[in-house]
């Protein structure tokens, strides 16, 4: 590929394209050098800033800093907003549609052509600016250039705004919020109807989604009609119609529950709620659901994505980040591109170029670049988004244009939502969806739960509670305030002007910030570790923090730490009581706060207009939510620790360490069982539920006990209606298209025996291989020692919490390059779904036995002792497996070195795959051999 000849904007930058053993410089006159990272390194010390992609990546390579440079990603989020590419210059160029690159030297030609294109498509917008933007592009870019963007002076050049100023404040091309369109009230949703659906009607609906050239596969059928029944009426209160499928790889789960979703939605005209655990599951839903609705028009109507709050940009906090923005002088110095700038500036115009052109606003995993978050190096969601819960609602002044109230009132009124466990469970714990006007008490009433095996750990998450001091700290913050953060000045901001002349509820709001003192302040974590606390609750976080260092045996581990709560310290009860007497002081005057609003619905009923009763409604809400509900499970927990912790509940002491140091601090309380609040508050409000996965079932017992499993992983045990049961074996033929690999003679506990075995099997399978981690540190010793010889044979390597990249990210580039590997933990393991030959080998370090910690040790004496430790490591080894063939045509091999793997163990997979268990020498071989067959 030879160079392009440059663009008058790019004529004098030249462009570094970094790999893990050296680098290439393309130099503005086209000369290409090959040199060594830390030649690299050299040469930026004394050029202009070269044009990179993904500079935080390039940097991690070379070995360096960050250093000044023109990113060609932040060109591509602001010429293509909302547009997806992967970024790489591979990926860049697939999207563009240039030649792709197929070695460094190309990249760097690549990367350059693709800064030209982008470019000069900027100057063909601005000479036809379409209605939508208007002239907007290059009111933004004037706005970044003046705080120093270094693409300022090339975008201005190309969109012919150098010499046009415009008028008004220096950062008014920012204020997008002033061209968003307002939402409006959708008329109340009729109550739903009772029709059930018949499996005829199931059948044709499939039929109508797979289209005339698709696959017609019995499994699929037959696997649609037994969803079916979720969605019969319900017989009496409290007994929904459960139904529990497992269905296998390859059987057309998503399409098949669809059917009979779709199909019951328009016959009753109401909605289906789908859950999902992983971003790339809601990303799939997403897409297969334009078979359902192939017009986008028709689609917007009919499906919404919904995901919490924290998730959404927030435009209130947008427009507060814009206003601390310094003011930057109107003359501006368009010389050559380069330079550092001001990283807030600059992230917020790419911010706003993508609030320009985005479907529904939602910043985390929706169509914001997830690897702009990487880039931009800087706390973006929490600045942006509703993370603490502040939100006001229609106090806001961008309430009618707000990203999230809009999608909540979407999806009133839609056939399919799109949600995931989180928020569904956090939903029906508070009792409503989420919205802002105060009519948002219904909660679906059928449910679809895909990746069903992960709502036992969802419920975990959602019903525990945490007295720490991360979330005392959060809560005093929402109560005072954070200094000069606009609506985050805390409650007093946000209440009094409704209680003005209400005695009682002055008497209460100020009771509550003088309360809210015994919180930890700034700074609280230092003080808690080093013994010197302000106030009750650190004084108690102290003691905590004495506990867990004194009893737990890995007082030097790099992970958390932690300890029972029994046997406590000296002065630990002592400082509990105090604490619980502060809570109490704290919790009083939040009760009667309550009353006092909700006291006004009455009292002022033919005086309070639309938007107070909101205000105070959504009030009422967030102060039971953020104050009333932690403080009470906080004062029950600390009360247990005179007395003895209910049997329902495992407690225990932790410190949670990041990076070789203390980050939290706190009192944990999980339920030993947290299906029990699961099917309270979620499954027996409805009327149907259908929970499916492929691996429900642990898979080393027999049928009736494997269903018995399956009950109480999902919480369908506690229900007096019990749950219908359905299993669909996958079509797949696992006994020909893959090998499961036992390697018999590595040490596992030899980091160079591990690392050189990962090596080998990458090198025998050409790429294309998962290596899984049950330890960071492990995956991150492995890297180090096998990246470059990788990259030697042309094999890249990516690996999570090593590249500066979020998995998702890591992911999408794993499943387009098919010569890459990627290395990660549990995480990657359930967000992979990667048909083809780019998934042909996965590598699994250790037997994936569970954690063993205090809560795992009461749940074990629950639910079995070392049964229950088995089914959860052949439900991890199912899970891994299952990664493997996605497709009737692909196959793999799957490795496990660890030579102790129990055959009690192997029943995770496939009758009639065969288990070899062999040296490193004869497993490499096999793996070669069998990977070369086709």
């Amino acid at each position: 590929m030879q160079p392009p000849r440059p663009s008058s904007f790019l004529s004098t930058t030249a462009v570094l394209a970094a790999g893990p053993r050296g680098a290439v410089w393309l130099s503005p006159d086209g000369e290409i050098e090959t040199m060594s990272p830390a030649e690299a390194v050299a040469r930026l010390a004394n050029q202009p800033p070269p044009l990179v992609c993904h500079a935080r990546s390039t940097a991690k390579r070379l070995g360096t800093s960050a250093f000044p440079a023109l990113d060609v990603l932040e060109l591509f989020a602001f010429a293509r907003p909302a547009e997806f590419a992967l970024p790489t210059p591979r990926g860049l160029a697939e999207v563009l549609g240039l030649p792709l690159p197929g070695s460094l030297e190309s990249a760097a030609v690549s990367l350059l052509s693709a800064a030209n294109l982008m470019l000069d498509e900027l100057t063909t917008a601005t000479a036809n600016p379409t209605g939508d933007d208007d002239g907007m592009a290059r009111a933004v870019a004037w706005a970044m250039a003046r705080n120093g963007w270094s693409w300022g002076s090339a975008v201005l050049a190309a969109t012919g705004g150098a010499d046009n100023a415009p008028s008004g404040a220096t950062t008014d091309g920012y204020r997008i919020w002033r061209r968003l369109p307002e939402w409006a009230d959708p008329p109340p949703p009729t109550p739903a109807d009772n029709q059930p659906v018949s499996p005829r009607e199931i059948s044709g609906r499939l039929k109508e989604l797979l289209g005339s050239r698709s696959e017609k596969r019995t499994e699929q059928r037959d696997y649609a009609a037994s969803c079916g029944a979720a969605f019969a009426p319900r017989n009496r209160r409290g007994e929904p119609q459960v139904v529990l499928a497992e269905a296998g790889t390859g059987v057309g789960k998503t399409l098949g529950y669809i059917a009979p979703a779709s199909l019951w939605a328009e016959k009753n005209q109401a909605t289906v709620w789908i859950s999902t655990f992983t971003r790339n599951l809601q990303r799939q839903l997403d897409d297969e659901l334009d078979r359902l609705c192939p017009n986008p028009v028709e689609k917007r109507q009919r499906v919404v994505i919904r995901k919490g709050r924290e998730n959404y940009l927030c435009l209130l906090n947008l427009a507060e980040a814009v206003g601390r923005l310094p003011i930057r002088s109107r003359n501006l110095n368009l010389g050559p591109a380069g330079g550092v700038g001001d990283s807030n500036a600059v992230a917020l115009g790419l911010v706003v170029r993508w609030a320009s052109a985005t479907r529904d606003g939602d910043l985390l995993g929706g169509d914001f670049p997830s690897w702009l978050l990487d880039l931009l190096d800087w706390r973006l969601a929490n600045e942006l988004t509703d993370t603490r819960g502040e939100c006001i609602y229609s106090a806001c002044d961008h309430y009618r244009k707000c990203f999230i109230e809009h999608t909540v009132r979407r999806a009133r009124d839609a056939d399919i939502v799109v949600a995931n466990h989180a928020l569904v469970l956090i939903q029906a714990a508070l009792g409503g969806l989420g919205g802002g006007d105060g009519e948002d008490s219904a909660l679906p009433g059928r449910y679809v739960f895909d990746e069903g095996h992960h709502l036992f750990d969802a419920a975990d998450s959602a019903f525990s509670a945490h007295l720490s001091g991360r979330e005392t700290a959060d809560l005093r913050r929402w109560l005072l305030g954070a200094g000069d953060r606009g609506r985050a000045k805390g409650l007093d901001a946000r209440a009094r002007d409704l209680i003005t002349g209400d005695a009682a509820a002055e008497e209460a709001l100020d009771e509550i910030l003088r309360a809210a003192h015994a919180l930890p302040g700034a700074s609280w974590g230092q003080r808690v570790s080093g013994g010197q606390p302000l106030g009750p609750t650190e004084a108690f976080l102290a003691l905590v923090h004495q506990q867990v260092y004194a009893r737990d045996q890995e007082s030097g581990s790099t992970y958390s730490l932690e300890t029972e709560t029994t046997a406590s310290v000296p002065g630990l009860l002592d400082a509990a009581g105090r604490l619980d007497t502060s809570l109490d002081r704290l919790e009083k005057p939040l009760t009667s706060l309550i009353k006092c609003l909700a006291k006004q619905f009455d009292d002022e009923a033919a005086d309070l207009d639309t938007q107070t009763r909101s205000r105070i409604d959504g009030l009422i809400r967030s102060i039971t939510r953020r104050g009333l509900q932690p403080v009470a499970a906080w004062r029950s927990m600390l009360r247990a620790l005179n007395g003895v912790t209910p049997v329902e509940f495992s407690d225990w002491f932790a410190v949670e360490r990041a990076h070789g140091r203390d980050v939290d601090v706190g009192y944990r309380r999980h339920w030993i069982d947290p299906t029990v609040p699961l099917a309270e508050t979620v499954f027996a409000q409805s009327q149907g539920v259908l929970i499916t996965s492929a691996t429900l079932r642990d898979p080393g017992l027999d049928n009736d006990e494997g269903w018995k499993s399956a009950q109480i992983r999902t919480g369908a045990r506690h229900l007096a209606g019990g749950a219908r049961q359905a299993n669909h074996p996958s079509p797949f033929d696992y006994t020909n298209r893959t090998r499961i690999l036992v390697v018999g003679d590595v040490n596992r506990n030899d980091p160079d025996q591990v690392a050189a075995a990962y090596r080998e099997f990458f090198l025998a399978s050409g790429g294309g291989g998962l290596g899984l981690f049950t330890a960071i540190s492990r995956l991150r010793g492995v890297h180090q020692r096998i990246v470059e010889p990788l990259d030697e044979a042309g094999i890249g390597l990516l690996a999570q919490h090593v590249d500066a990249m979020d998995t998702g990210t890591l992911v999408d580039i794993f499943r387009a390059e098919e010569d890459f590997c990627l290395l990660g933990t549990d995480a990657v393991r359930d967000g992979v779904d990667v048909p083809g030959n780019s998934l042909r080998l996965i590598v699994f370090d250790r037997v994936p036995w569970p954690r063993p910690d205090i809560l795992h040790r009461a749940r074990r004496t629950a639910f079995g002792g070392r049964t229950h430790d088995e089914m959860l490591a052949r439900l991890k080894l199912k899970q891994a497996y299952g990664r493997l063939i996605r497709r009737a045509t692909d196959k793999g091999v799957f490795v496990m070195l660890d030579r102790s793997l129990p055959t009690r163990l192997t029943t995770a997979f496939p009758e009639g795959v065969e288990i070899n268990r062999l040296g490193l020498n004869e497993a490499l071989a096999e793996t070669r051999a069998f990977l070369a067959e086709d």
